[in-house]
């Protein structure tokens, strides 16, 4: 059997020039911009040329350009080879938002001629507004190339993935001992937002969020420490789901003690860890006066967190359509917008 897997990521520009198309290319989801076709169109034209200024500065400040493809791409060859034993099997990466798009994706794994293929997000905790956007995204990509006829294995998600947990658990501890020399520390759960009329429409994320931070603080064992789960990334008038980072950074620096900061939906760096994290937050911090601030590395390749994405696939070999991890629903039955539901 000949077994594709497809890696789904948001993207991100390649390049200054390609800020703007790529920030139109995110307003125009409807997954993300929920009014009708003509005026989500104008929107997403209209907030574009607005945000692409300041877009561009961000990624100015690392490099001009995006490192998610790059840090994609090696996830893609180190699964491959993990995955090795099965048979012949090709990973393709697939972004949602700048290239290579999911029709480029569908085009390249066309080519391997498959058996079977296995849709992957690198998203651990579903969102409509990542994995389900992307699932969409490849199922219309997969019916123009011929692939949609052929069966589809889905992960719909897996915030305690061992590999995920252990990797990220394994990341913390240098973080944390620095922060011990500095005060009782307080773990900073840090994922990207959602405004809170997705998650009051019935989107899970924040209860998998929760999940894999829990998991987190049960892998590292002993007392529970100080921590919170916190959400990055606001963006626009609408209400946002809480508590922000940037507010816990604030109470840190007002309870004087040191934060160590875990960009817990995030599997690889990009502006949202390089610039607001490590930058803009970092430089809150200090005006705050927290006493010590210590942001974990992402588990990119990491050998445990590739094994963990192994037994995923492995896993969704044995089921048909859309399984979270252990091929059951990961999220409470409260959450209509689960993939599983829909």
């Amino acid at each position: 059997m000949r077994t594709g897997v497809v890696l789904f990521n948001l993207g991100g520009p390649d390049s200054l020039e390609a800020v703007q198309p790529f920030l139109k290319n995110l307003f125009s989801d409807p997954a993300i911009i929920r009014v009708p076709g003509p005026l989500r169109w104008l929107l997403a034209r209209l907030i574009s040329r607005r945000r692409a200024a300041v877009a561009r500065n961000i990624y100015a400040r690392i490099g001009g350009r995006s490192p998610l493809r790059e840090q994609t791409d090696s996830q893609a060859i180190a699964l491959e080879d993990a995955l090795s034993d099965i048979g012949p099997v090709k990973v393709v990466v697939a972004m949602r938002y700048w290239h290579p798009f999911s029709a480029e994706a569908a085009r390249a794994l066309a080519s391997f001629h498959p058996d079977r293929i296995v849709l992957l997000p690198l998203y651990p905790q579903f969102s409509t507004t990542t994995t389900a956007s992307s699932i969409l995204d490849w199922r219309q990509a997969a019916a123009r190339t011929g692939l949609g006829r052929l069966p589809t294995h889905t992960v719909c998600c897996y915030p305690e993935n061992a590999g995920f947990v252990d990797a990220q658990a394994a990341l913390m501890l240098p973080a944390l001992e620095a922060a011990a020399a500095q005060g009782k520390p307080r773990i900073l759960f840090s994922a990207h937002g959602l405004p809170k009329r997705v998650v009051d429409d019935g989107d899970p994320y924040p209860e998998l969020v929760r999940r894999s931070a829990d998991a987190i603080l049960a892998r590292l064992g002993g007392p529970i420490p100080d921590h919170v789960v916190c959400y990055q990334s606001r963006v626009g008038p609408l209400e946002w789901i809480g508590p922000s980072t940037d507010a816990e950074i604030d109470r840190a620096g007002r309870d004087r003690v040191p934060v160590v900061v875990v960009p817990l939906a995030f599997v690889s760096e990009h502006s949202e860890t390089l610039v607001e994290l490590d930058i803009e937050y970092a430089e809150r911090a200090h005006q705050a006066g927290v006493p010590g601030y210590h942001r974990v590395p992402t588990v990119q390749s990491n050998k445990v967190f590739v094994d963990g994405l192994s037994g995923l696939v492995r896993e969704a070999l044995t089921r048909s359509g859309i399984t979270g991890e252990g091929c059951v629903r990961q999220c409470s039955s409260q959450w209509r917008r689960c993939a599983m539901a829909t």
